[in-house]
């Protein structure tokens, strides 16, 4: 039986040679809107006649275009992240095919008359027959590639119809199985487009900078049979002849940091071409570093998915452009179009705006690594048959973005393995575009990119290859030792990015810091790009109305994976998590902290390209968080990479010999395209000498006896204790229980680690179900002793702690030791790759990997029930936002203030969430302030929300989550860091909580009604 024709290897045919995409005068029209639509479950080939023009659909339903069917009710959406949604069976589909038939009647005006023209798809999932008042014009695959159609044979006046078949499932797919939902239809815009007589088919911008010199030189590639004449109003350039070069003696660059962009015609006397073109030269010089217009880039970037929560990836300019601006706010430089090429107007929003772009190809076959015996059999990147498709999804990444200033380098595409079609397609962009160097992470061993790329090292790992120290043959996925002088491996001359890092699922990531700190130390780490921009939960409802962002399972799939589609750094909805606030004080392009020099306050221009002359310095001083005075700075004078240090600004002192802390804020002097004037760029804080000594926050006065009050109650003080568990029950006026000791969390996606399996441990000993027993209740003269043993059923290891209770008679204070008993079995942590840099001292680095292999707990601290009126928190310490030990870069010192409500982070999939970090003290209150103030002898983390910790763990969307009566408040004296775990890294080892002793101190105090 011979293939059906969305079952070829061939990229399909009919279609035009590919081309950029071109700003043109030639008319237009818009075909976009509502098509009559009708749907198939199977993958239907020969027509019932659609196609004619005669053709009645008026019983068909109506879709709007750009969309996908699934989201309109038509078949469901599914997501996949590796395994094919299809039978492996190459290039075939099963004939459970969904398919759907478009169409769509438009008028041709009288002035098209017998004009060329063609129709235009911008995106097609996964493969399209078209027709044209009945005449076939021709098949496309490639889903997120343009395709062009030649019409002029087959249009005629007036009443025109355009007839699309469209196949969810083709041999196409096979080749696009990246990460996402898998959905169908036509998702992108359609257009006619007429092509004159003498008109202009393609340009071609190389638009170079020669640093040294300041100078341009220009030369524009046209194709057509007429006289191509350029105009460049702001570089003198009126009407010249399109064939020469044009050398300029000064021209301003493009970067990120400055896109300047120059308006440019390009004409004929039948069309103009408009053209925003900017100079820029990419290079990896002779050490081995990527540059841009001669300076060393760091890439702070993210990979993006094109999507929206209601209409996936049939997205608008203006998501586009929420996108980009959100980036630009959060220091974001840098995007990978993962895993394909984005709708064209994205780049154009990227020249304008500055962003460096990776332009990735239409490229994945990951499922493949999934076969058996052998993993990659059968991959179609070493299949010779699937060659031409290859070579079409390159060739049409490339023509069509071809003149960006901000595509600085092509990606072949991504997770699909090696082979002899991916070596081809590097062959061909690098004789069509020497001007950028070529990405692939999937060529380990560099053999045919510039750019070397690895997806979730750890930073030891990077530290090596910074340190150019892989050695010939060395790999790490799939792990494979290497042999022989590093000196001999070219990946050791080349740049290195992180293709993928720091996946961003649910709370987290972590370790952001370490792994943008390597940059300072390594001119060859390069920056990356963080896993991935946006959480891709699609809108849904329940049976009750109330929102939630669905994931893999929320529509009945029979195979899915998951909430691992939502691992972004924001919301569905654009709203910035945690982990986009982390990554932008990680990466903020000014650094401002503490001077060598008493005095001094340093500040580091971590721009690439430009000075600070753009930012404004402002100054606060704080006492115990209490503003005293505030006042400007002059801007440093401090070119790209600089660094000084300038005086501290003349500051008064504090009054009461609290904490003062300067607060340095770098912010817009002026409004940018993508934020308005005043908008924070960078801060940091400067802790400063104080006038006296601090004052004691666990002092308390001459200490009281403890007394029995009845049967059942011990009275302390203000405070009232249970006489057979030793549970505070009461502080003055305030009922309440608590506290009991607790070590578990709400395991988040990254503590649910493939390798190291924290999340697991932690519930295999019974963490999440502790039952405590009080081994002894001890009435003294100066308190009240309390040992509670805490353990699981069937479990012999737990927790033994001892509560000292004290108080003056005002202020009730709690000191608690307590340490683990009994055998805690080790850890089952298979994560194969170091976790500890080699090169640290060793008496650190055994300490370390001692660390990284223990047994681990998720918190040692406290866990409070406070009446549910108690809804208002104050804290002075972290924030304002949620903070860990591996991602707290972005909480700075002060007062806040937030509801209960506000103090939780809607993460897709609930999880731990809302640790505050840093905790001098925090009140609890009603709306009268009347509730608990709580301090610390040391810093502590606090947490507060209305549902426990297991609730929170059951839940499966925000939706799921019942506030109840009670408010649990958790002071944890430690809690154990984030990391990446998800994909990569766990939480390294200097953030990780093992199985420990801990010693700490509260002190509570009743807040009466005012």
């Amino acid at each position: 039986m011979s293939p059906r024709y969305f079952e070829e290897f061939s990229p399909g045919h009919g279609k035009e040679a590919p081309r950029a995409a071109l700003a043109t005068n030639a008319p237009l029209i818009d075909l976009n809107g509502d098509w009559a639509f009708r749907f198939s479950a199977t993958g239907l080939d020969e027509t019932d006649g659609f196609e004619a023009p005669g053709f009645h659909d008026r019983g068909w339903d109506r879709l709007p275009v750009p969309s996908q069917w699934q989201l309109h009710g038509y078949g469901r959406p599914v997501y996949l992240n590796i395994p094919y949604p299809i039978p492996l069976d190459p290039p075939y589909v099963p004939d459970e095919n969904p398919t759907g038939d478009y169409r769509r009647t438009f008028d041709l005006p009288p002035s098209w008359a017998g004009a060329p023209a063609v129709v235009r798809f911008e995106g097609v999932e996964s493969c399209a027959k078209v027709w044209l008042n009945g005449r076939e014009l021709g098949v496309t695959r490639g889903s997120r590639l343009a395709s062009e159609f030649d019409v002029t044979e087959a249009l005629r006046p007036g009443r025109n119809v355009l007839a699309v078949r469209v196949h969810q499932y083709s041999s196409g797919t096979y080749l696009e199985d990246q990460d996402t939902w898998r959905l169908a239809g036509i998702f992108r815009d359609v257009s006619l487009l007429a092509r004159p007589a003498g008109g202009i088919r393609d340009v071609f911008v190389h638009a170079d900078y020669d640093a040294a010199a300041g100078a341009g030189r220009l030369r524009i590639d046209v194709d057509t049979e007429a006289e191509a004449r350029l105009t460049v109003p702001a570089l003198g350039i009126t009407g010249a002849t399109v064939s020469q070069e044009f050398l300029l003696d000064e021209v301003r660059p493009w970067s990120a940091e400055d896109p300047h962009l120059y308006d440019a015609v390009v004409a004929t006397p039948a069309e103009e071409v408009r053209l925003r073109v900017g100079f820029r030269t990419v290079a990896v010089d002779d050490s081995g570093v990527l540059t841009v217009n001669g300076r060393r880039v760091v890439l702070r970037g993210v990979n993006r998915h094109e999507f929206h929560p209601d209409r996936a990836r049939a997205v608008t300019l203006d998501d586009m452009r929420r996108d980009v601006e959100s980036m630009k706010r959060h220091n974001v430089n840098a995007v990978r179009t993962s895993h394909y090429p984005p709708h064209p107007a994205f780049l154009d929003l990227c020249d304008e705006y500055g962003l460096w772009v990776m332009l990735e190809c239409d490229l994945e076959t990951h499922g493949f690594e999934m076969t058996r015996p052998e993993p990659w059999r059968d991959n179609p990147s070493d299949d010779p048959r699937w060659r031409e498709a290859y070579l079409d999804r390159a060739e049409r990444t490339v023509e069509r973005d071809k003149n960006h200033a901000s595509v600085i380098s092509w990606s072949l595409g991504n997770e699909s393995d090696d082979g002899c079609n991916l070596e081809a397609m590097a062959a061909w962009i690098r004789e069509r575009d020497s001007s950028r160097p070529i990405h692939y992470e999937g060529d380990r061993l560099a053999r045919y990119v510039d750019l070397y790329g690895e997806m979730y090292r750890t930073p030891a790992t990077v530290s090596r290859i910074g340190q150019g120290l892989l050695r010939p043959g060395e790999k790490f996925y799939p792990a494979a030792d290497g042999e022989g002088d590093p000196a001999d491996d070219p990946r050791n001359r080349m740049p290195f990015v992180y293709t993928e890092f720091a996946h961003a699922m649910g709370n987290g990531p972590g370790a952001l810091a370490e792994y943008m700190g390597l940059c300072e130390r390594y001119p060859r780490v390069q920056g990356g790009f963080v896993w991935e921009w946006k959480d891709q939960g699609l809108r849904s409802a329940d049976p009750e109305g109330r929102a939630f962002f669905a994931y893999g399972g929320d529509f009945g799939e029979e195979a899915h994976d998951g909430n691992f589609i939502c691992d972004g750094l924001v919301f569905p909805d654009g709203t910035p998590s945690p982990g986009l606030l982390e990554y932008r004080k990680v990466i903020e392009p000014v650094a401002i902290g503490p001077g060598d020099r008493p005095g001094y306050l340093l500040v580091h221009n971590r721009h690439d390209i430009v000075d600070l002359a753009h930012l404004r310095f402002s100054w606060s001083l704080t006492e115990d968080g209490v503003l005293l005075e505030e006042g400007t700075l002059a801007t440093p004078d401090l070119g790209a990479g600089e660094r000084a240090e300038i005086p501290l600004p003349p500051l008064g002192a504090g009054a009461g010999g609290g904490e003062l802390l300067l607060t340095v804020r770098a912010e817009l002097a002026k409004s940018a395209v993508w934020a308005p004037e005043g908008h924070l760029v960078a801060w940091g804080q400067v802790p400063l000498p104080s006038s006296g000594s601090a004052p004691d926050r666990s002092a308390l006065g001459s200490l009281l006896p403890a007394l029995e009050t009845s049967g059942t109650r011990i009275a302390l003080g203000p405070a009232r204790f249970d006489r057979t568990t030793g549970r505070l029950l009461r502080l003055g006026d305030h009922a309440f229980d608590g506290p009991r000791l607790s070590l578990w969390r709400a395991p988040t996606d990254n503590d649910r680690a493939w390798s190291q399996r924290d999340a697991l441990y932690w519930e295999a000993q019974g963490l999440q179900r502790l039952r405590h027993r009080t081994v002894s209740v001890d009435e003294g003269a100066d308190g009240l002793t309390v040992v509670v043993r805490s353990s699981a059923s069937a479990a012999d290891c737990g927790y033994l702690t001892t509560y000292r209770w004290e108080t003056d008679g005002q202020r009730l204070r709690v000191r608690v030791h307590t340490g683990p008993f009994g055998h805690w079995p080790d850890r089952d942590d298979r994560f194969p790759e170091a976790m500890v840099d080699a090169g640290l001292p060793p008496g650190e680095r055994a300490e370390l990997l001692r660390r990284d292999k223990a047994p681990s707990l998720a918190r040692i601290g406290l866990h409070w029930e406070l009446p549910g009126e108690w809804s208002q928190v104050s804290w002075y310490g972290a924030g304002p936002g949620e903070a860990y030990p591996d991602s707290r870069q972005a909480a700075r010192t002060g007062l806040f203030h937030a509801s209960v409500e506000e103090l939780q982070t809607p993460y897709v999939r609930p999880q731990d969430n809302g640790n505050r970090a840093d905790v001098r003290w925090a009140e609890i209150v009603d709306g009268t302030g009347a509730g608990l103030r709580v301090e610390g002898a040391e810093l502590f983390n606090l947490a507060a929300r209305r549902w426990t910790d297991r609730q929170l763990a059951e839940a499966r969307h925000q939706t799921d989550l019942k506030a109840g009566p009670t408010v649990h408040l958790h002071t944890d004296n430690v809690v154990q860091g984030l990391g990446s775990g998800a994909v990569g890294p766990g939480v390294l080892p200097e953030h990780r909580l093992e199985v420990r002793p801990a010693d700490f101190t509260f002190v509570l105090t009743a807040l009466p009604t005012p």
